[in-house]
């Protein structure tokens, strides 16, 4: 900002009281930019100065005019820093009468900022002494607000100190601060009552006349290490004055000038005896129990590891002979299959294909099926977890529970009204019922009752305390029921055990209510069994609810065939050679046009690159850098790339809600290509 167009000092006041003198100069100086302003006498100028005014031009006629004793006082009352600058205008005259020492002599006893230009002069020359007297004031006034600040300055600085020692003097720990001559500089309040001085006094002295020869010497090498520039800690013993104990924690934090120098320390310390006194009773309890106790685990740990190996090798054979069954009677429906469909075609035929693949395919989704439960059982299969209505979710499965059941059965559903919403997977849930559905009709094969109930139950804080596996609070609980011929407490001891169940070879892998009870627990709640023999049994689901609205969410009609692509360009990001195989071929088939990675530095060569990326699908359990880290990575070189996650087993996608973020959705291992698809154009066409 120049001169001219600043705030404060940019107005010129004119005083040419004979002719068009002033109006002239004005008009010149307004066409040269300047603000300018005339006063018919110098009290008329005055009363015109005020802040915006600059400079003061006038005559010499104007100065003899009349009497000066108004401009006097005016400027007499000008702040410190104030001193409005006079140019005046002086004929030129050849005798002993000058007319530069004339006006000084007139203006000097009060001003001290004048300047006398004798006339006839030059435009440039006027604009140049204007130019000059103008930059000093602004000079004055950048001088006033570099005062201002500096008084502000030292205002808040004084009410910083202040508050600073407020706050110092109000904490219950010695705070000071000692110099490189060992004397202090500061102390708080909280000093009275350690040394019995005020800590005015304490000011100036040495660190010894406050703690003795015996103390200084036992601080001195502390001291020496902060002087070093260390921090340093020591625990020492301070006895109050009447010789109580008193145990200190004292720290020394070193303080260094603005060259780096250590130009002294803080000191800090706290009074620690109820800390050291609990800690040694503490030590001295411990001590007594551990003494009382160490007979008793040396007795027990010989029994106790002998057990421990008797468990382990009784799960390790159930789960390994259980899955070894299982799986290698569904590998071989698909390697059977798959090797008869070889055959044909090396031989040329191509008839009755379809049935070896509908074979090898079901025993692929067998397969699928029993490592959804495995996952249920060990809580790690993928859970996509919001309020669901119970109700409504059982009476959508009437119509297959029906067909899922015997005519011997009848069938009730006893839906509690206003049911609060659960916190579930809502197709988790539906497995689990549909499971324990089956399984409630195995147990009545000449027929009876089966009682499909909801409703809500409150855990209180007492009940929660005598099962800790359940936490207080409200709980929706479907339950399921059944007249059949129930359990005794032996198998009911077992029956979440994997692998383990009561029905003949074949029609049962043992894992249905182990999925139950992995979903339950995953899912923050618990499962209840209840079983009378020759009476039936009551299986119940506890699972957390809410008061949130429910939200209805309009099932979208599958496309018969799986939808094409438009040429979009899509990662793949998949160490099973396979599975990417798989999905790069189904894509290519629909049109899209596929990039593959391997592994995550891989696909971040290709992200970071200028390639074209309509959408990236990565496989979760990445070796090294995982699938949601790679995808944050994604989104720092492109934030709106949509994401699909692929995952079979990962331990961070057990809760979808907080592991998928904006854009982001998940598959489940194993998956149809057609799902893949479909999964792929709906998330491009968002």
């Amino acid at each position: 900002m120049t001169h001219r167009t600043a705030l404060e000092g940019h107005r010129v006041i004119v005083a040419a009281p004979y002719g068009n003198d002033a109006a002239s100069i004005v008009s010149l100086l307004n066409q040269h930019g300047y603000d300018a302003l005339s006063q018919p006498t110098m009290n008329d100028v005055a009363l015109a100065l005020d802040e915006h005014v600059g400079v003061v031009l006038a005559t010499e006629e104007a100065i003899r005019a009349v009497g000066l004793d108004a401009l006097k006082d005016r400027l007499a009352a000008q702040p410190a820093w104030s001193d409005i600058p006079f140019i005046v205008l002086a004929a030129r005259r050849t005798g002993p009468e000058r007319a530069r020492e004339n006006v000084l002599a007139s203006l000097l006893p009060f001003i001290g900022n004048a300047v006398v230009v004798e006339r006839p002069l030059s435009l440039a020359s006027l604009i140049s002494a204007l130019t000059s007297a103008m930059r000093s004031r602004q000079k004055q006034f950048d001088m006033r607000d570099r005062m201002l600040e500096l008084e502000a300055s030292r205002i808040a600085l004084a009410a910083s100190e202040a508050e600073l020692r407020r706050i110092s003097d109000a904490l219950p720990v010695l705070i000071a601060f000692v110099g490189l001559d060992l004397r202090y500089r500061f102390a708080n309040r909280a000093y009275e009552h350690w040394v019995k001085m005020d800590p005015a006094d304490i000011v100036g002295k040495h660190v010894r006349d406050l703690v003795g020869d015996e103390g200084f010497a036992l601080r001195l090498p502390t001291i020496q290490r902060a002087l070093d520039g260390h921090d340093v800690r020591l625990e020492l013993s301070w006895p109050h004055f009447d010789g109580r104990r008193r145990d200190a924690d004292m720290r020394l934090l070193p303080r260094r000038d603005s060259s780096g120098a250590v130009d002294g320390f803080h000191i800090f310390v706290q009074d620690i005896t109820a800390q050291k006194e609990t800690e040694e009773r503490l030590e001295a309890h411990v001590a007594q129990r551990t003494a009382a106790l160490t007979d008793e685990m040396s007795r027990r740990e010989n029994v106790e590891e002998t057990l421990r190996q008797s468990q382990k090798m009784e799960a390790v054979g159930q789960l390994t002979g259980g899955i070894a069954h299982d799986f290698n009677n569904m590998l071989t429906g698909i390697t059977g299959s798959l090797e008869l469909v070889k055959r044909r075609m090396a031989a040329g035929r191509t008839d009755g294909l379809d049935r070896f693949m509908d074979a090898a395919l079901s025993s692929a989704q067998r397969a699928a099926g029993l490592t959804a439960r495995l996952l249920a059982f060990s809580r790690r299969q993928s859970l996509d977890a919001r309020p669901i209505d119970v109700n409504v979710l059982v009476q959508s499965l009437e119509e297959l529970l029906y067909r899922s059941i015997s005519e011997s059965i009848v069938l009730h559903v006893e839906g509690m009204p206003n049911l609060p919403q659960a916190i579930a997977d809502a197709n988790q849930l539906e497995n689990a019922i549909i499971n324990l559905v089956v399984n409630a009709r195995d147990a009545m094969p000449d027929g009876g009752a089966l009682t499909i109930e909801t409703k809500l139950v409150e855990v209180d804080a007492e009940t929660a305390k005598k099962q800790p596996d359940v936490n207080a609070g409200h709980y929706v609980v479907v339950a399921v029921s059944d007249t059949g011929v129930g359990m005794t407490p032996d198998i009911l001891a077992k029956i979440f055990d994997p692998f383990f169940t009561t029905k003949p070879i074949g029609q049962g892998t043992g894992l249905g209510l182990s999925m139950v009870y992995g979903f339950a627990r995953q899912s923050g709640g618990q499962v209840r069994v209840h079983s009378v023999p020759g009476a039936g049994t009551t299986v119940s689901i506890y699972l957390p609810c809410t008061m949130q609205k429910p939200t209805q969410t309009p099932l979208a009609a599958l496309p018969a065939l799986a939808p094409q692509g438009k040429g979009e360009h899509v990662l793949i990001v998949e160490d099973d050679a396979a599975v990417r195989l798989l999905m790069r071929e189904g894509l290519e088939e629909l049109s899209y046009s596929v990039v593959e990675a391997e592994e995550s530095n891989a696909a971040i060569q290709v992200l970071a690159s200028d390639r074209p990326l309509a959408m990236m699908i990565s496989d979760v359990g990445l070796p090294g850098m995982n699938g949601r880290q790679l995808a944050e990575i994604a989104r720092q070189h492109r934030p709106d790339l949509p994401v699909l996650f692929v995952t079979g087993y990962a331990e961070n996608a057990a809760i979808r809600a907080g592991f998928l973020g904006t854009n982001m959705s998940m598959i489940t291992k194993p998956f149809s290509l057609d799902g893949l698809a479909i999964k792929v154009r709906e998330m491009l066409s968002e």
